[in-house]
């Protein structure tokens, strides 16, 4: 597949935005003003913005932990972001979230949680929602490899087979669920998109680390679920730079070897992307995206902290 030239540099931008904002996150959480975790995607970009590239504004995503690509990628506010990851008031959550809680409705973000695999029934009922009401509105879930461990996972996607839901049900394979490799959690002889095949789901496997295959994936799965077949399962192979959690390198603890992480290292996204759109095509929007996370970083710095009074706001039991 040939993405248009100017697709081609906006999804390239949007890959270089993301890992900006992320980069800078690095540098600014050792001041420990950021109190909560973060998971970041450096390196994992393209199946992000792959995938929201065929997502309309007013189509609804899902994420987890790991969520800020996803968020950024759909069209969340970065102020908010910034802001909430700083635990103040004009954060999308109040403050009161973090980063593995981030929303924006206004972008068709509701939301995320951390825990694995539990915004997927959440996105499964969405999806019944938007087919009952038959307004068009597809439904987009992420999640990761150690989710299909889960049982609620395989029952979202028996349950969105059998109603032949508008979902599409994103699976970036990054191959480690925290520390432990997919050999020993699953068995070699069988992918995860097997998993969902049997289902009854359409399922299609990618480079998640090359955005034109992703796009391509996307919107094959796009036309599937537009034409009323039921949900679509995708499962791109990617990889995490970072340690698990948090902004550092890993690596020496042993779960994973130096070779292994050069070799995905050369696969990165935007440099495979920018051999193609050429620096050039770029460097003047890569200035103009450098001011705009300084200035959501000095307005998440200077918002205040959230009342006191406001601890209880937003909260069941």
């Amino acid at each position: 597949m040939t993405l248009d030239v100017d697709l081609r540099r906006r999804l390239l931008l949007d890959m270089i935005r993301i890992r900006m904002v992320e980069e800078r996150i690095v540098d600014l959480y050792p001041e420990q003003e950021m109190r909560c975790p973060v998971h970041l995607s450096i390196g994992q970009e393209a199946a992000a913005v792959g995938v929201c590239s065929v997502l309309e504004r007013d189509d609804w995503i899902f994420s987890g932990h790991r969520n800020h690509a996803h968020y950024l990628a759909k069209g969340g506010d970065l102020k908010r972001m910034l802001a909430e990851l700083y635990g103040k008031a004009t954060g999308c959550c109040g403050g009161q979230g973090g980063s593995m809680h981030l929303t924006d409705l206004d972008a068709g973000f509701v939301g995320a949680t951390p825990i694995v695999g539990s915004t997927v029934p959440i996105a499964v009922g969405a999806a019944l929602t938007a087919q009952m009401r038959g307004d068009g509105r597809v439904v987009a879930v992420f999640f990761g490899d150690g989710a299909m461990e889960t049982g609620v996972v395989h029952e979202s996607l028996n349950f969105a087979s059998l109603k032949r839901l508008p979902i599409l049900f994103s699976c970036e394979n990054n191959l480690y669920s925290v520390y432990s490799p997919l050999p020993v959690r699953q068995p070699e002889h069988r992918t995860i998109s097997q998993l969902a095949a049997g289902h009854g789901i359409t399922r299609f496997s990618a480079d998640g680390n090359d955005v034109d295959q992703v796009v391509e994936v996307s919107k094959a799965a796009r036309d599937v679920i537009d034409s009323g077949k039921g949900p679509v399962f995708l499962e791109l192979s990617t990889y995490r730079w970072r340690e698990h959690c948090g902004p550092n390198y890993d690596n020496d603890i042993g779960y994973r070897s130096e070779t292994e992480f050069l070799d995905w290292q050369e696969r990165d996204p935007i440099a495979r992307t920018m051999a193609v759109v050429g620096s050039d095509r770029v460097s003047a929007a890569v200035a103009g995206i450098r001011q705009e996370i300084a200035a959501a970083v000095a307005f998440a710095k200077s918002s205040p902290f959230p009342e006191s009074s406001s601890a209880a706001e937003h909260v069941y039991a």
